[in-house]
């Protein structure tokens, strides 16, 4: 593999952002599975969690900054999506992947309860209970994507490979084409 596929650095600081980065539950997590990674802080602007919003304090495309949404369905109860920023989760794809007929998105009220996470922060790893979890395919296009840290203000840059196997996530379209 090459050396942008595979980053040796534990720990990358954005030039913008002068702060000391602590490790998230993500991140040990992470560790644990023996996954590369890098830890990548941004500044968060509260008005706006926006996952584009992210890409561009990162300096990234929005295809490659994903977030992570959580969704109820009828028959099979909580799961997660991993999709790219700048799409919108196509519910109809949701639903079949899932094994649903309908899906909705969890209301935000119970985005911490179900998940440890809050709105902005949500990350498809180390979630309080883990979630059967669908990554869109558009992942593969890229050696290492971007997704939640668990925390508002830190993305985990990732392999999708790596995302995908500790994960457990299985590949499904799930956006608005």
């Amino acid at each position: 593999m090459n050396d942008e596929r595979r980053s040796t650095a534990p720990l990358f600081i954005s030039p913008t952002v002068k702060a000391k980065v602590e490790k998230t539950n993500a991140a040990r997590l992470l560790d644990r599975a023996g996954v590369e990674y890098a830890l990548v802080p941004y500044e968060v602007d509260e008005n706006d969690l926006a996952a584009t919003r992210v890409a561009r304090e990162l300096g990234e495309a929005p295809r490659r900054v994903f977030k992570t949404l959580v969704l109820r369905g009828e028959k099979n109860g909580l799961f997660a999506c991993v999709i790219p920023g700048d799409a919108e989760v196509d519910l109809k794809a949701a639903a079949k992947a899932s094994g649903n007929k309908k899906v909705e998105m969890l209301p935000v009220k119970e985005l911490l309860p179900a998940t440890g996470y809050v709105r902005g922060g949500c990350s498809p790893v180390g979630m309080k209970k883990r979630l059967p979890t669908w990554i869109d395919p558009s992942c593969r296009q890229f050696d290492a994507i971007f997704v939640s840290a668990g925390v508002r203000g830190l993305q985990l840059r990732v392999n999708p490979d790596d995302l995908i196997r500790v994960t457990g996530a299985m590949v499904a379209g799930l956006i608005n084409a």
